[in-house]
């Protein structure tokens, strides 16, 4: 059993890929651009918000008892194999290319508590650096005493910036990748802070999620307090670096730190909506893709609300769920020509469908409803979501708002029970 609380383990995963327990192929909706279809998939695992939902590659394997710190190590290490397929994907995977250049990239890394980890590895193998990294990269170097679901659940959210380095790492001049962490945390900070002012006024749980983030950046003591200054006194689009907006995967993941943010008092205000239509404008990203984040940020909320305690006995979780069915009845409509057609040609799917709106469906059933919405997603790239890690806990919901957007497709097809 793989465990990452022991050493080894990273072998472990690559002996699971050899004995085909593991795979790394990937289905990618037709006509979706590689960007698109990395952004979405990492979104879905959580690692963009510092959280594990959904493990990438490793989808059947056993994670109980493991801790939140222990997932979220083993999905950053995931979402590093992830890129760097992606980015190689024309090539034969090999895994010991991989973790030299995952050593080369860490050993060099701006982060000096990091790169000096390397000095004291003397018999180590390399698999073996990088489990210590990664454990290292996900813990938070400063303590907080705010017990909050925010200061709670997420380790290190500023995890993925790794990611995003490792990116650019492999794709770029590997130095100009290797001096960014601090640049980098110190934009996401300023969308943190623009998303909690933007109704002009900081709540107790916008405060709650700066802290936590300040606590991940790892900046120095000045650059922290200039920040907290912000917070108070306010910043501006013009305080952000000049290559946010050339940066595909950075800009989108400070529009996904900035709706995180709005939407930690449960709803977006008029003016948090406001703002986050502004910062699509300001770094040219298409208005479709702010609400297709926040479709994601939203969905995070609902599955993580197993495992946070500030989602429990709290009427959050009702408010982000009508949010999100609310979005997706948008979403269906204007897809409904395209689904309509799809489903009429799966008259099983139809009539099991018609049977949940009365009576619970068996486990056996549920997986055929699972497997078949699936089948007829795949060609409707709007709906692509569902296909991605973390995208199943959409389906009773989309389930049940069909029979009320296609009822014609419904009675086409209906079959007695």
């Amino acid at each position: 059993m793989l465990s990452p609380a022991s050493k080894g383990w990273i072998n472990k995963y690559f002996d699971l890929l050899d004995k085909k327990e593991v795979s790394l192929s990937l289905y990618r909706p037709e006509g979706m651009r590689k960007l698109n279809f990395i952004h979405l998939t990492l979104s879905n695992s959580g690692i963009v918000y510092g959280h594990s939902l959904s493990f990438i590659f490793a989808k059947k394997i056993d994670s109980t008892g493991w801790t939140n710190e222990e997932k979220l190590k083993f999905l950053l290490f995931e979402s590093h194999l992830f890129i760097y397929t992606q980015v190689n994907n024309k090539s034969i995977f090999n895994r010991h290319v991989f973790i030299k250049e995952l050593c080369s990239f860490y050993q060099n890394y701006s982060v000096n508590y990091i790169s000096n980890l390397f000095k004291g590895f003397i018999k180590e193998s390399e698999e073996q650096k990088i489990e210590k990294i990664l454990s290292k990269r996900i813990e938070i170097k400063v303590n907080l005493l705010e017990n909050k679901w925010w200061v709670n659940s997420l380790s290190n959210v500023f995890s993925f910036i790794d990611v995003i380095l490792f990116d650019d790492f492999l794709h770029k001049e590997k130095s100009e990748a290797l001096k960014s962490y601090q640049l980098f945390s110190y934009n996401a900070m300023l969308s943190v802070i623009l998303a909690a002012r933007a109704d002009g006024e900081v709540q107790s749980q916008e405060r709650s999620i700066f802290n936590v983030f300040l606590a991940s950046t790892g900046l120095e003591e000045k650059a922290r307090e200039e920040l907290k200054q912000k917070l108070k006194s306010g910043t501006t689009f013009n305080d952000f670096s000049f290559f946010i907006k050339s940066h595909w995967l950075l800009k989108r993941y400070l529009l996904d730190v900035s709706i995180l943010t709005a939407l930690c008092n449960d709803r977006l205000l008029e003016e948090e909506k406001e703002f986050l239509d502004r910062f699509c404008d300001e770094f040219e990203i298409p208005k479709e893709e702010l609400e297709e984040n926040i479709n994601t940020a939203e969905n995070f909320l609902i599955m993580s609300q197993n495992n946070v305690e500030f989602l429990k006995a709290n009427s959050s979780y009702k408010k982000v769920y009508s949010s999100l069915t609310k979005r997706w009845r948008k979403i269906i409509l204007r897809n409904r020509e395209k689904l309509s057609e799809e489903l009429s040609e799966s008259k099983e799917l139809i009539s099991l469908v018609k049977k949940s709106m009365h009576q619970e469906l068996t486990n056996e059933e549920k997986d055929l409803v699972k497997s078949q919405f699936k089948d007829v997603l795949k060609s409707v790239p709007s709906l692509a979501i569902f296909m991605f890690p973390g995208g199943v806990i959409l389906l009773p919901l989309v389930l049940k708002i069909i029979p009320d957007l296609l009822p014609s497709a419904f009675k086409e097809n209906q079959i007695d029970s």
